[in-house]
């Protein structure tokens, strides 16, 4: 009867290890991934439009779905956000608001919230849907749909 206890023991002291690296690993995934988001708020704000592409995955694979279709590809998304915000009057005052990050599976999280620019030339706001990934180390917007 004892050796029952002491299963029952380890098995609910493995279990709750288990819930304390998962919370700790999502606290540690949803704070990088708060960073990205935030550095990129940043270049933004200061007119850095290759800044703020830093947080995408550079990568052919790319995909961006806007109210102009789907792009592919790094590099296009960059010309398409230099073409569409070609001064800081159009670039303005970036805000994030960060609505739910969610798990999707091992190294890759969805974010959804919305943007606020407060600019000269007009404000806009709207949703995204991001994904990201763990890219050799690094936490990258792999797919964005922006409206």
């Amino acid at each position: 009867m004892k050796s029952i206890y002491l299963i029952l023991s380890l098995l609910f002291s493995v279990g709750i290890f288990a819930q304390t690296n998962t919370s700790e690993t999502y606290l540690a995934d949803t704070n990088a991934i708060r960073q990205v988001l935030k550095t990129q708020q940043d270049a933004w704000n200061a007119f850095d439009l290759e800044g703020f592409m830093q947080g995408y995955w550079k990568s052919d694979s790319l995909k961006f779905y806007g109210s102009s279709g789907v792009t592919k590809g790094w590099q296009k998304t960059l010309d398409n956000y230099k073409k569409g915000y070609p001064s800081k009057e159009h670039t303005g005052e970036l805000k994030f608001t960060l609505k739910s990050i969610s798990p999707i599976e091992n190294q890759s999280y969805y974010v959804m919230g919305q943007y606020y620019l407060k600019r000269s030339v007009g404000d806009a706001r709207g949703e995204f849907l991001i994904i990201l990934k763990k890219i050799d180390g690094e936490w990258k917007i792999i797919a964005d749909m922006s409206s």
